[in-house]
Order: C-alpha cells, then structure tokens, then sequence
C-alpha cells in the first residue's frame, strides 16, 4: 500500500485542513447573525497551515464560492441579485480579494502560530476585509441600496460600515479559534498531521 506524499493534497494534513475549512463555509447556511461569517478566519487557517501555498488560496477560496452557490440556491433572488447584477460585482469580487490579501498575510503565521498570534492576525484580517469590501461599497455607491453616506465620501461609508466591522471581528475570533484550536487538538492527537502541514 502506498502512502501520499506530505505536501499531496490527498495526504491526511491537506484532507483534514480542506474538510475543516469546507465545514466552517458551509456553517454560513445555519441562521447565523448578518455579517457573521468566517470568510477571514478560513483564509487565516488555510494561509498558516497548507504545506503547498497553491492550496492555501484555492481551497478557502473555492469554499466560499461554493457556500456562496449554496446560499443563493436556498435564499434565492435576493441572495442570487449578488452574483447576476452588475452593480454588485466589485463588492463581490472585493471579498474574494479579501480572502486571497488574507492568506498572504496568514503566511506570516506560518511555523509560528500560537493565540497572542492568531489574535493579532484575526484583528488584522477583520481590518483587511473592513477595508477593502467597503471601498468596494464606495465605489458602487450609487448602486447599492441602503447605503446613502457612501454617495458623500468614502470615510462617510468606512463610518456607516461600523456596525458591520464588529460583527465581522467577533465572528473571525470566534471562527479563529474553533479552526485553530481544533486543529492544534487533532495535531495533539494524530501525530501524523504534524508532518504534512507547516
């Protein structure tokens, strides 16, 4: 019997960090508060954790746009309006551009991950996401109903999303803390998902 490689996506670590992070995207179809969401802390996990950097951005990646199809099937129009209408394309490409921003600086975490860190990275991700996905509101202001301060400016916007940004803090923590503690149990235990993640 042959075994995988460690850097092989199909070795135990890469199998166990992709089902991980498919399970923490797809926890978005449970009624879960607006704006809770873990799309910073699966591309924190993922940055830290793939062996192969080329899975560490396709596999956060492609379970949020999976979730996000899964979403729009359940929720329907209004879920769906998101990917069809044009004038929401630059917010929804910004989040993705978010998770792609968060696993390069995730990589800072690897080799190196511990709570004070993870803390530090899940604040800094949350300002990421808060930043860029709010331009992105900004910029398509006059399309985006609900969102009058963002015709008057962008810091008018940044100060309207507030409210949003602790939403999307606490759910990153919390998001953060499940992937990352969970994970360093399994490790504890499975000695073999030590090698084959870095």
């Amino acid at each position: 019997m042959t075994r995988s490689a460690p850097d092989s996506p199909f070795a135990p670590g890469p199998m166990v960090l992709t089902a991980m992070i498919l399970l923490a995207a797809f926890s978005r179809l449970l009624p879960l508060p607006p704006n809770f969401a873990p799309i910073e802390a699966i591309a924190l996990f993922g940055g830290a954790y793939f062996a192969r950097r080329g899975l560490a951005f396709v596999v956060p990646v492609l379970a949020m746009l999976l979730a996000d199809l899964a979403l729009g099937l359940l929720r329907g129009d209004t879920y769906l309006a998101y990917f069809t209408t044009a004038g929401y394309l630059p917010s929804l490409l910004a989040n993705y551009l978010s998770i792609l921003a968060t696993v390069v600086l995730a990589f800072g975490l690897r080799g190196r991950v511990n709570g004070a860190r993870v803390l530090g990275y899940s604040l800094a991700g949350s300002v990421l996401f808060f930043l860029v996905s709010n331009f992105a509101v900004w910029l398509t202001a006059f399309m985006v109903p609900g969102y009058p301060a963002c015709s008057t400016g962008l810091l008018p916007c940044y100060v309207a999303a507030l409210p949003f940004f602790k939403t999307t803090l606490l759910s990153t923590l919390a998001y953060s803390a499940l992937l990352f503690g969970g994970f360093a149990l399994l490790r504890s235990r499975l000695p073999a998902l030590r090698a084959q993640t870095a």
